[in-house]
């Protein structure tokens, strides 16, 4: 690479990225506690905590979607470094085991930081090795580069030697390995290429290795990893991983040696990938205000924009374990894609999602073993509102044409019933739910019991269907589908003036959360104010609670302000 200033800060100046020093590093408690994460743009990552003490199941080095964005698998847990010095060994690696952390790397890593890539920085006697980690965008490849240099002290030309013991898991990401007989023990070098087998069926993890490296077989498990944000959830927590040796290298102040872990075929250049991978972060950032918040939440939102299949995109609901869910990817649709200019990419997302639609609903969600969920009954709502923030912000009217007759089925069958007892009353509100079903965003369940389930009408489902059908009959306007939906603004009308009637509670002087089943009280209350699209001259009042006391809140639909009365 031309620049050899650190990843992180090649190009970009540097007073951007996130740097934690020995006061966080060096505190195993504090270190591993924050974590960090590297996406591949499929769904897949590598991850853990800064000091590399694995703390969930679902870290890893490389974590592979074999079917993106799902099929998550954890193929390599995890790299341990040994740096031995004028015949004295120093361990990078830090893992928690019961009762005990070891080794104990930590205290070695006087510096993290996060700007375009992670990057460690460990300080042993008269050496500083750099660690970075890249997850390469559209691959389940993950490259790991060390970059050594000496301090003062260091004698010129001084020879050292690296270990790397990788350790395999080749499993599901939600489970745990035990030791096993079913583990493939041989390793086989094939030139630079280091094969990890791990079980029968999962794809083994070539790791590319520098020209000067040597490999020693010693294949063994190492018991009892403790994660202890799993013991946090309530779940087990500990894990066997089995390594089937340790890859050697000599090393001088001044070598840059860079690995590669893939299931990808053919030849790898793994300083071209990280090359290709820094350009492809800078020029996400080409526009992007020399701000520090705006550079991490551009690359933040970068995380979260897969693929699905093989040319579609979508939207994760979150990391570790969510896959891609409608209610999610329609709310973060207008930030992730809109706010950061990938407007293909979001019309890629709302064209995947209406072709998911079946009677009228968006799946909740796209589960792991394939298929589509259908249990909700606000994603195909908040699809109107993602539509609506895609037109405003690139004015393509020849696509939101395309949708017009998919957004116009969607109401008629919310109109005629569909699944989950979803359906418009006859006071023109909206009526869902199901003895056994969670269909809002308080979708809890444990086992058969929905811990919410607040069948009836929901009240910020309302304000949805209402913003739903406002916005159709403006899109109508201009652009009609075949056999529109008849009278739009005349039922917006009608459920405005039933929501009007009954969800306002005049003991509690605040909004009903559900009406014609309970009168629970819960913050969706305020889902009306800040979504509706209410007519001009419109004014509705709520009562909040402000510093401990209930104050009337008033809402001008002209100025879209909120006063405190």
């Amino acid at each position: 690479m031309n620049d050899t200033r650190a990843p992180a800060q090649a190009g970009l100046g540097e007073a951007w990225p996130i740097v934690l020093g020995a006061e966080v590093t060096g505190d195993f408690e504090a270190a591993s506690r924050r974590e960090w994460l590297e996406t591949n743009g499929l769904g897949g990552w590598a991850g853990s905590t800064i000091c590399g003490a694995h703390s969930r199941r679902y870290h890893g080095m490389l974590v592979a979607a074999l079917d993106p964005p799902v099929g998550r698998t954890v193929l390599l847990s995890r790299l341990e470094e040994t740096v031995e010095i004028h015949g004295v060994r120093h361990e990078l690696a830090c893992n928690r085991f019961p009762g005990v952390v070891h080794p104990r790397g930590h205290e070695y890593l006087e510096r993290f930081e996060r700007g375009l890539f992670p990057i460690f920085t460990y300080h042993i006697d008269e050496l500083l090795v750099r660690r970075t980690v890249a997850a390469i965008h559209g691959q389940n490849t993950v490259v790991i580069r060390y970059d050594v240099e000496a301090t003062a002290a260091a004698l010129p030309g001084s020879a050292f030697l690296l270990e790397v013991r990788p350790f395999v898991a080749g499993r599901d990401y939600h489970h745990l390995t035990r030791a096993n007989e079913s583990i493939r023990q041989e390793a086989v070098l094939d030139g630079r290429v280091l094969r990890l087998p791990s079980y029968e069926e999962v794809p083994e993890v070539r790791l590319h290795l520098p020209a000067a490296a040597a490999f020693k077989p010693a294949p063994e498990w190492y018991y009892d990893f403790e994660y202890d944000r799993e013991f946090y959830r309530g779940l087990d927590g500990r894990e066997d991983l089995f390594t089937h040796g340790v890859v050697e290298l000599a090393v001088r102040a001044g070598d840059q040696l860079t690995l590669v872990a893939t299931i990808e075929d053919g030849a790898v250049d793994g300083d071209a990938l990280l090359a290709t991978e820094q350009l492809r972060r800078q020029e996400l950032l080409a526009d992007v205000p020399d701000n520090r918040l705006a550079r991490h939440l551009h690359l933040a939102a970068d995380q979260f924009l897969v693929r699905r299949g093989t040319d579609l995109r979508t939207i994760i609901a979150g990391y570790h374990w969510f896959t891609d869910w409608g209610r999610d990817t329609m709310i973060a649709l207008p930030g992730i894609a809109l706010a950061t200019g990938r407007h293909d990419e979001a019309r890629c997302i709302l064209q995947v999602f209406a072709n998911a639609v079946s009677q009228g609903m968006l799946p909740n969600r796209f589960p792991d073993g394939g298929g589509a969920d259908y249990n909700t009954v606000d994603a195909t709502l908040w699809f109107f509102v993602a539509v609506h923030a895609y037109l405003a912000k690139t004015g393509d009217e020849e696509f939101v044409g395309v949708l017009m007759p998919v957004l116009d089925e969607i109401l008629k069958a919310h109109e005629r019933g569909t699944r989950h007892g979803i359906k418009v009353d006859a006071d023109g509100l909206l009526a869902a739910g199901e003895v056994g079903e969670q269909l809002t965003w308080m979708d809890a369940k444990v086992g058969d019991w929905v811990v919410t389930p607040r069948r009836g009408k929901p009240v910020e489902i309302q304000a949805l269907w209402y913003n739903a059908l406002r916005i159709y009959g403006a899109l109508a306007q201009t652009l009609p589908a075949a056999t529109a939906t008849a009278d739009v603004d005349a039922k917006a009308k009608r459920a405005l003036t039933s929501f009007g009637e009954k969800y306002w509670n005049q003991e509690q002087t605040c909004l009903f959360d559900v009406v014609d089943v309970d009168g629970s009280l819960k913050p969706m209350r305020l889902f009306h104010a800040t979504l509706t699209d209410l007519e001009p001259g419109s004014e509705i009042c709520y009562r909040v609670e402000v510093d401990g006391e209930i104050v009337p809140v008033t809402t001008s639909v002209d100025s879209r302000i909120y006063e405190l009365a």
